[in-house]
């Protein structure tokens, strides 16, 4: 096994704090956002599962063609104006579409018709483009599973998967797998001239049974093709089907890693000989390609990695890339053994620049590098929707087009979406709006479901957060430099409880005190948690925990405490809680906004009227002391398109007169300061639900920050946006 190691001049870079190369004048920018449920027919069930898998264009590039294989069905997407996409309807297919490319005039198309795992059947489609209709229909030897056509040659990856439940998913799971060349003339497939290539014997990891994974076809009509479970890479000419080389994907040595599931991201872990298992493969050049190095059984390495067309190592990213994505916001925790799961790669070549796109199934980012024939250069980060599986570049064009897989719309989620980016002369990318610097360690600072926020007192630009129970191992209270863009997490402090990080939190909101912070604790009686008011030090360390009167926590629901701020001072200082919906007191359409004296420990109250829903609920996500008022943070539960209130309103101090608990309590009067949803679809990406955090800073200028719920059930996408004066 040949493996070389050239990862030191990245990782620093990347560690830096800005991480992207200042000299690079042409970046994407995300310019649309396509929700493929705009594909489902009118008359069916608007609820049912789809996908968008993988992507194809037409050779103009004005049509996207995707894979849908819940619905059994090749998606269509028509981009000539690529900010503008529209619905293009779908095509029905007798099986389930696994891969798709477009040569000429024709899309040809894997088809896994399979009744078994143990009796793998699949066919190649060829369908014309110009009316969709079925041009041809080839036999393939089992499932497929990857089609590449280029230079004349066509591939197909037979995989015959493995049953993952049967004996833990171990190999060997005959019968075989396969891999399936032939000759195109123009864009048509003879299909009795197709090829079977063997595979076995080759791999030294359960080589009676390869499971071909992906292809690509180089300028040179040879084709690379990993074996993914096997660990395993060959080069095939395409042509003649003869097997030019074949190796070991090798393994890696990772460290600083987080490798425990326990609600807090350590980079403090290492494993030792992971097994790559390479995923997604593609040609660089005539002698170079690159892999995405998932794992699916045994490994999965975390990163991706150039090999020479001899098998031997031009360049291992490691856990560099990992570390971006950590200083990005976007590790997914609760996915600790394969990490951030690099699973799709694609090359183009734009202008004079050869860019590598590579995409984190788990973190919902594409990583865009330029080539150097060495080290490749990270450029930026792409935000995607849930679990990137589909990259296409269309250099022609200056795009790039991302899908997910991930359907939650069925259960009132997101649906995936096809995502589209536009490279153009910028001074920086749009996204990331907010990221991370590294630490005393040299690490990035680890974040993510940003909760509330609070302004400095004093510097201009400085704002602090707080992250919410999805951390709940590590409670923490975060600096942010508002002044940098992207804005910059300077610093962090544990909360703690007598000295150890303090367990049973749900932060929702902070607000600054004289010698400290008030932090707001969400209670959740289905997990055993209370509505707390806490009191800490400049350090995080707890100095006083205080709980709501039993009798109103006895009426609390799982929707409580999100926001705190502080209005007075000395004997007349007021902290100020924000409820998120009802509870059992207040009937419908109207929650509390708690104030607490600390003077005298009391407790009292006023009432808030909520907009009404036409989906889903209506609450609260903060409140924040603002001069003569208070502004508060309303909002729908709901995502994307069906995204209605995001919205500031303000409410009079004059009106914030509260009366003691267990009577009558005032309604105040709110009046709209600003529709957030201008703000947040300027991403161009769908509307995230959770926006959550907002403060004024010394210099009068309002941030809002939306909770990417630590990228569990989320793309991790967090946009951090400056209002400025209100």
């Amino acid at each position: 096994m040949h493996r070389s190691f050239i990862v030191g001049s990245l990782a620093a870079a990347l560690l830096s704090g800005t991480a992207l190369s200042a000299s690079a004048a042409e970046y994407f920018d995300r310019i649309a956002s396509f929700p493929i449920t705009a594909n489902l027919p009118k008359d069916g069930d608007q609820k049912a599962a789809t996908v968008a898998e993988i992507i194809t264009a037409s050779e103009d590039g004005k049509l996207l063609i995707y894979t849908d294989s819940p619905r059994k069905a090749l998606g269509f997407i028509e981009i000539t104006d690529p900010a503008q996409p529209k619905a293009g309807g779908s095509l029905a297919l007798s099986g389930e579409p696994t891969s798709v490319k477009v040569v000429g005039q024709k899309v040809h198309v894997a088809v896994n018709t399979s009744e078994s795992l143990t009796n793998p059947t699949g066919k190649l489609v060829t369908i014309n483009l110009a009316d969709r209709t079925i041009a041809a229909e080839c036999t393939l030897p089992g499932q497929p599973d990857s089609v590449a056509a280029h230079a004349g040659v066509i591939a197909i990856a037979i995989e015959n998967e493995r049953d993952e439940k049967l004996n833990d998913g171990a190999l060997p799971q005959l019968p075989a797998g396969s891999l399936v060349v032939g000759s195109l003339n123009g864009d048509q497939v003879d299909c009795g001239a197709l090829k079977t290539v063997s595979l076995t014997g080759l791999a030294t990891v359960a080589g009676d049974d390869p499971e071909p994974e992906y292809v690509d076809v180089s300028d040179e009509g040879k084709v690379v093709v990993t074996f993914q479970e096997n660990n395993h890479i060959a080069v095939v000419d395409g042509k003649t089907g003869r097997v030019e080389a074949h190796f070991s994907a090798g393994t890696v040595d990772l460290k600083a890693i987080d490798t425990k599931r326990d609600g807090r991201i350590e980079l403090t872990g290492t494993m030792e000989k992971v097994a790559r298992e390479p995923d997604a493969v593609h040609w660089i050049d005539a002698n170079r390609f690159v892999t995405a190095n998932e794992g699916d059984w045994k490994g999965g390495s975390r990163g991706f990695t150039i090999f020479n067309r001899d098998g031997s190592v031009a360049y291992e990213s490691g856990a560099s890339l990992e570390h971006e994505i950590v200083a990005l916001g976007h590790y997914p925790d609760k996915r600790n053994k394969k990490g951030v799961e690099i699973e799709g790669v694609e090359t183009g070549r734009f202008g004079n620049d050869t860019l590598i796109f590579v995409g984190a199934e788990r973190a919902s980012v594409v990583g865009v590098y330029r080539d150097t024939g060495a080290a490749p250069e990270l450029v930026q980060v792409l935000p995607t929707g849930i679990g990137p599986e589909g990259l296409l570049a269309i250099p022609g064009r200056n795009l790039f087009v991302a899908t997910s897989e991930t359907d939650l719309h069925g259960d009132g989620g997101v649906a995936p979406h096809v995502m589209i980016y536009q490279r153009a002369e910028r001074a920086a990318p749009a996204y990331p709006t907010i990221r991370s610097a590294k630490n005393a360690d040299g690490l990035p600072i680890a974040w993510g479901a940003l909760s509330g926020l609070a302004a400095d007192k004093s510097q201009a630009g400085k704002l602090y957060a707080v992250t919410d129970s999805v951390y709940s191992g590590a409670p923490r209270i975060l600096t942010i430099d508002a002044t940098k863009k992207p804005a910059t997490i300077t610093g962090e402090a544990l909360v703690t409880r007598n000295g150890a990080a303090a367990e049973k939190l749900d932060l929702e909101g902070i607000a600054v005190a004289g010698d400290g912070f008030w932090l707001a604790s969400e209670g959740n009686p289905e997990k055993g948690l209370t509505n707390r008011l806490i009191k800490v030090d400049a350090m995080g360390a707890i100095q006083e925990e205080i709980a709501v009167p039993a009798e109103l926590e006895k009426g609390a629901k799982n929707y409580g405490f999100e926001g705190v701020t502080v209005t007075g001072s000395g004997a007349d200082e007021t902290v100020w809680l924000a409820v998120q919906r009802e509870w059992a007191d207040d009937g419908k359409n109207a929650v509390k906004l708690l104030a607490y004296k600390p003077a005298d420990k009391s407790w009292s109250a006023v009432r808030y009227p909520l907009d009404t829903a036409e989906a889903g609920w209506i609450g609260l996500s903060e409140i924040t002391a603002a001069g003569d008022r208070v502004i508060i943070i309303e909002r729908d539960n709901q995502i994307a398109e069906k995204a209605k209130v995001k919205k500031l309103y303000a409410v009079s101090m004059a009106d914030m007169k509260p009366r003691a608990l267990g009577g009558e309590v005032p309604l105040v009067q709110k009046t709209l300061v600003r529709d957030l949803l201008p703000d947040m679809k300027a991403a161009k990406g769908y509307v995230l639900d959770k926006v959550e955090g907002f403060a004024i800073d010394a210099a009068g200028d309002a941030y809002i920050v939306t909770d990417n719920d630590g990228v569990d059930d989320s793309s991790g996408e967090t946009q951090f946006l400056k209002l400025g004066k209100l």
